[in-house]
């Protein structure tokens, strides 16, 4: 049996990775394709344990001991759904990965990417993603739209400086030499997420469509014209 695609959506906050993973899933789906859409963290009953424990507003947790909480939910995550559906072949799409321990813990928190590269590799073993794609809004936008949320967590509540670090790390993340030099990421690909969500979809398909087999193109490729055209 084929081994599944694990396509990544990743981005700073307020960029519309969940709207869009969710518009991916349906598209695939719609065509017979089997899906799993997870987040991190999360995805599993520990791994939103964690997730409550991470982003409880105005919790205080050391930079170390966040990142191994990631780290837990991930190795949960990668070996009760994540290994088990590519294995059988099914796509997985995740909401945030590895790239976002780089952003988030080694650039905003300051940790040592040394360290933090070993507890990832033990977490997730040899998983690799088929592709990953940034979403990339000015700083002010995507915080803007996170702030029409009911509710702040603990990454959004977080200073302009720290925002500034995630970002800049996302934005490096797109070059060439910086996925040359991290090829434990995997393909990125960046993705302007400004404007209409069909809009925004239109450049995930065609910025994604070379790293799929032909039969998961064609659909996702129809869909978009279908778009277009109404």
């Amino acid at each position: 049996m084929t081994r599944g695609p694990l396509i990544v959506f990743e981005g700073a906050e307020g960029v519309g990775k969940t709207t869009q993973a969710r518009r991916l899933v349906a598209a695939l789906e719609r065509h017979g394709h089997a899906c799993v859409h997870l987040r991190e963290p999360g995805g599993t009953s520990l791994g939103e344990s964690i997730r409550s424990v991470l982003l409880e507003p105005f919790r205080s947790i050391t930079p170390r001991a966040e990142a191994l909480l990631f780290m837990a939910s991930r190795a949960q995550l990668i070996s009760e759904r994540v290994e088990p559906a590519l294995d059988a072949g099914t796509i997985v799409v995740l909401d945030r990965f590895f790239l976002s321990t780089y952003a988030y813990q080694i650039h905003g928190r300051g940790l040592a990417a040394s360290e933090v590269v070993a507890a990832n590799k033990l977490a997730v073993a040899d998983i690799v993603p088929t592709i990953t794609i940034v979403l990339g809004l000015p700083m002010a936008d995507g915080l803007a739209r996170a702030g029409k949320r009911a509710a702040h967590d603990y990454m959004e509540q977080l200073g302009s400086d720290f925002h500034t670090r995630v970002g800049a790390a996302f934005d490096e993340s797109v070059t060439p030499e910086w996925q040359l030099a991290h090829p434990e990421c995997g393909p990125i690909v960046g993705i302007d997420a400004s404007g209409s969500e069909d809009e925004v979809f239109a450049r995930i398909v065609d910025g994604i469509a070379r790293f799929l087999a032909p039969r998961l193109q064609s659909g996702l490729i129809a869909d978009v014209h279908q778009g277009a055209a109404n």
